[in-house]
């Protein structure tokens, strides 16, 4: 092979890693599959749960039961039926009917209602207290995720700062892919817990680190948003693929495929990386960021870490608790507890790609003001439904709204740090996911506690009524005011239009070579 010919791959990937574009990719696959890996056990933990503990249970009972029970009652399953109507028992026996006058204070032929008995035929499970409890179970699994990734989040802020951000992503990565592995071969609920709570660790790295990636790639306030709104988009997209994906997968194939499919593409996204960060090397950040801390007191960054909150409380409310009130209401097969949250994730798709533009046009403080009315209204329209077909439209209104609250605040929240603060952005990304996460730890750890009080369609409407009240706080990111020290840096001009920033450091194309470090000393 010629000379030349060698050295085209070798040019093809020095220029890929001075591509903004390349990186925005990479970005875009590492929250693709985290948001996968997050949803795709939505569907599939109630039923193996159901199906391991409760079903298992049952049937190493049931011999022992039988070989006890007189021949009388010896009466195949759904034969009898109890009419409260007329105090009767209608028996089916074989091709003969048998008409019984039972008294409810007979002691041989208690009446029976016909909650208290299984309904094979119209597919709904038995155990309903089973299912109230593992409301409970189901709730705390999903939530630990979000817990770990809450702890974990300010430390990923402040390596970032030092190292960083190419050598987080890989580690993000890495423990991601041990998660999805552990996920495949965990049979108890003890192994799923724990490997929900590693997602949790790499979740935290891959999405801190590729956040604050594209804010410091992307410096221009339009390209910004634009490029969030893309990199938020293979965020619905996980969303979008992984509960469908994972409830057909466990129908037809197996509960392990779905995560080994997983596993494969993450190996490619490994070797994404490799190709194009160079997670080996380390290149800090030549400015100091703001602390945590000092980030924390600002009003504006608050009003904004809190609308991601609560808008995102909703959805993660109804993955623990939307599968067993379908199994317990609609009697549905596994697959549609999946499919009820295609509807979501496709509308949330079409609402951050479109919103990620729109909402710097109309202002994207209005854009969050009118997303978080439209989930509090969605949520209050999702009891409402009697078959899956009725959760289309609460489902769909509820995803694209928070489409719309998801893309106008994350470009917010890089704005707000060029606007008041240090242009380093690992610190404020770190709040914003950890606002992500305590909407996803408080939801579905509290969501299923309250459904087994109240019910589910009282949890429905205390969320969707928070969200309606917190809206008209998002009006006081309408103009928010700069620090003194920065008002010399940014132009006068109303500060949510466009602008490019002109932020402490020398800004140069994304130094992923060894020789733009140089360059960029010599320019200065």
């Amino acid at each position: 092979m010629p000379p030349a010919a060698e050295r085209v791959p070798w040019r093809w990937l020095a220029a890929g890693r001075v591509s903004r574009r390349l990186v925005l990719v990479v970005v875009f696959v590492a929250l693709l599959l985290d948001n996968m890996l997050l949803t795709v056990v939505v569907p599939i933990v109630p039923t193996f749960l159901y199906t391991t503990e409760y079903e298992g249970a049952n049937s190493s009972v049931a011999p022992a039961q039988t070989e006890l029970a007189p021949p009388a009652l010896k009466a195949p399953p759904f034969s009898s039926m109890f009419s409260y109507f007329d105090n009767t028992t209608v028996t089916v026996s074989g091709s003969t009917s048998t008409v019984e006058l039972a008294n409810g204070t007979e002691s041989s032929h208690p009446p029976q209602p016909p909650a208290s008995s299984p309904l094979p035929l119209s597919g709904c499970p038995e155990g309903k207290e089973f299912l109230a409890k593992e409301n409970v179970r189901v709730g705390l699994l999903f939530a630990s995720k979000a817990l770990v990734q809450l702890v974990v989040n300010p430390s990923v802020g402040l390596l970032t700062n030092r190292i960083g951000y190419h050598i987080p992503m890989f580690i993000g990565f890495i423990i991601m892919f041990l998660s999805t592995v552990m996920f495949a071969f965990s049979g108890t609920y003890t192994l799923l817990f724990i490997a929900r709570a590693l997602q949790g660790i790499g979740s935290s790295f891959s999405s801190v680190a590729g956040l604050g990636m594209l804010a410091s790639v992307y410096t221009d306030d339009f390209e910004r948003g634009n490029a969030m709104g893309i990199a938020l988009g293979g965020l619905a997209l996980g969303v979008l693929i992984g509960a469908p994906f994972g409830s057909v997968m466990y129908e037809f194939v197996g509960k392990a495929s779905p995560f080994l499919v997983l596993a494969f593409l993450a190996l490619l996204d490994g070797a994404l990386q490799l190709c194009i960060l160079q997670p080996s090397k380390i290149s800090p950040e030549s400015t100091k960021g703001t602390p945590v801390f000092t980030l924390l007191r600002d009003p504006y960054i608050l009003v904004a870490a809190g609308a991601l909150c609560f808008s995102n409380m909703g959805v993660a409310m109804l993955e623990p608790t939307l599968p067993i009130w379908m199994m317990q209401t609609m009697c549905s097969p596994k697959w549609q507890l999946g499919m009820a949250f295609l509807p979501a994730s496709i509308s949330y798709l079409i609402g951050t790609n479109l919103f990620g533009i729109l909402a710097n046009k109309m202002g994207r403080w209005l854009c969050s003001l009118i997303g978080m009315a439209v989930v509090g209204i969605s949520l209050l329209c999702v009891p409402l439904a009697k078959n899956i077909y009725g959760l289309i439209g609460p489902n769909g209104g509820l995803g694209f709204a928070i489409g719309m609250v998801d893309s106008s605040m994350m470009p917010i929240m890089g704005y707000l740090v060029d606007l008041r603060h240090t242009s380093v952005y690992g610190n404020v990304y770190a709040i914003a996911d950890v606002a992500f996460c305590m909407g996803f730890a408080i939801g579905p750890s509290t969501g299923g506690a309250i459904v087994r009080a109240i019910g589910f369609p009282w949890l429905m409407v205390i969320i969707g009524v928070i969200n309606i009240a917190y809206a008209p706080l998002c009006w006081y990111l309408r103009n928010p005011p700069a620090k003194e020290e920065k008002i010399a840096i940014l132009s006068q001009e109303c500060p949510m239009q466009t602008k490019s920033y002109t932020t402490q450091k020398t800004l140069r194309d994304f130094p992923l070579t060894d020789d733009s470090d140089v360059e960029a000393e010599n320019a200065e």
